[in-house]
């Protein structure tokens, strides 16, 4: 079997990474007693072979013979090494900048002595760095494991949305959004089942899944039908399709299974589900005597790598006049890109996709994920000209076993009429 360059290349980064990270550990030990000194070296290049190791592993092994479990933890727990020395190489690097730039304004200027400057000024600067190079890399690595623990810690987030053209027969209508599933992730049936019970528990009048069933094959959800089955409202659930589902990130055919013939029994699931999925179609659902729109799409997405198949004009099209509409759309780019533009006024647009990267930090008065650097609308509330947009940080998780400090979310979203 050709061994392909991509992994060639990495296999080198990552031991060129190993060599640099331990010049400047090396450093931070030089002055401590010889068994530290002795020690160290042994136990980081054992740790740094075990990770090319496993990288090798995961590589040229085929998922079946490894496991998902194995694979998933392993993988993780590599990556996040690789992290750990990749911070601390931005340190190493910072600061050899720093002593080169400070070298060469000795050399040039010839002022003073190189050598003795360099000893009362930039041993003690330099190990100040490196330590706090090995400390942020530490903190990092320390905060991936442990959000490894976070990844079925479901978190419920209430909001109440106001709106003038909601009908009164409506008002205080009780949604959950959920979206991101991701089922081929999953290896804790038991925790998931317990996420479940959180949606029935808060008795919604109607559900929304936003796209994302699968990570890539419709067989993933297989052991999980009877968990997502029991999800009931009195008005329905409803559900439209993310990037994932199409099956375009893996090869075909697989035992047998076209892409398009997995797409197929991917929708069918939505139906043993009990689901309702919205193929770029409209539902009207009706009260009394009023009636509000629910529109669903098929993935559309603004940024080059993500599919667009949806069709928002014919999920539009032949829709009868309603004074409210709600629209189910995946990635939550199409909200700018389409949506707020669109001559017809699209009240409440529910999206997911970002999962707020699984990576972040929520506290009062502050977010922050590296995701809004590509998603600017990456979670919670957003309203432009009366038109809401609510991003769900996503149920599953993906790749990442984990997740630090965005944890998976089941939102209730309870309307209530406006007098604006």
């Amino acid at each position: 079997m050709r061994t392909p360059v991509g992994f060639i290349l990495v296999l080198i980064f990552v031991a060129s990474l190993d060599y640099y990270v331990f010049q400047g550990i090396k450093h931070l030990v030089h002055t401590h007693e010889a068994k530290t000194r002795s020690a160290v070296p042994l136990i980081y290049w054992a740790v740094s072979l075990l990770t090319l190791a496993g990288i090798v592993l995961l590589a040229l092994t085929e998922p079946t013979i490894s496991g998902k479990l194995f694979r998933q933890y392993t993988g993780a727990f590599l990556f996040g090494l690789v992290l750990c020395k990749v911070i601390m190489a931005l340190f190493f690097l910072t600061d050899d900048l720093r002593r080169f730039v400070y070298w060469s304004f000795k050399t040039v200027s010839a002022k003073t002595n190189i050598q003795a400057g360099q000893s009362a000024e930039t041993i003690t600067r330099s190990a100040f760095i490196s330590w706090l190079g090995f400390s942020a890399g530490s903190i990092v690595l320390g905060s991936y494991l442990f959000g490894m623990s976070n990844k079925y810690n479901y978190r419920v987030i209430r909001k109440s949305l106001s709106f003038a053209g909601l009908p009164d027969a409506f008002d205080g209508l009780r949604i959950v959004h959920i979206s991101d599933i991701h089922a081929g992730s999953f290896t804790d049936k038991q925790a998931v089942i317990s996420g479940v019970k959180k949606i029935a528990d808060l008795q919604p009048d109607i559900v929304f899944f936003t796209g994302d069933l699968v990570n890539n094959r419709a067989d993933e959800m297989q052991e999980y039908m009877d968990v997502f089955s029991t999800i009931k409202a009195p008005y329905g659930v409803y559900s439209v399709l993310g990037n994932h589902d199409y099956g375009d990130y893996v090869a075909w055919p697989h035992q047998g299974l076209s892409k398009e013939a997995n797409l197929n029994r991917l929708k069918s699931i939505h139906a043993e589900l009990g689901w309702d999925l919205l193929l770029n179609e409209h539902r009207i659902l009706q009260k009394n005597d009023a009636t509000i729109g629910i529109l669903g799409v098929e993935n559309w997405s603004s940024k080059g790598r993500f599919p667009k198949y949806g069709d928002l004009s014919k999920a539009l099209k032949d829709m009868p006049e309603r004074p409210f509409t709600i629209l189910l759309s995946h990635d939550p780019s199409h909200w700018d890109a389409e949506v707020l533009e669109n001559k017809v006024h699209i009240d409440l647009t529910l999206s997911g996709h970002t999962h707020g990267m699984q990576f972040g930090v929520e506290i009062p008065g502050f977010r922050w994920s590296p995701v809004q650097y590509m998603y600017p609308r990456w979670a919670g509330v957003y309203e432009v000209n009366n038109r809401y947009l609510y991003v769900n940080r996503g149920f599953g998780f993906l790749g990442y076993p984990g997740r630090v400090g965005i944890l998976p979310e089941i939102t209730l979203l309870e309307l209530r009429k406006s007098n604006r």
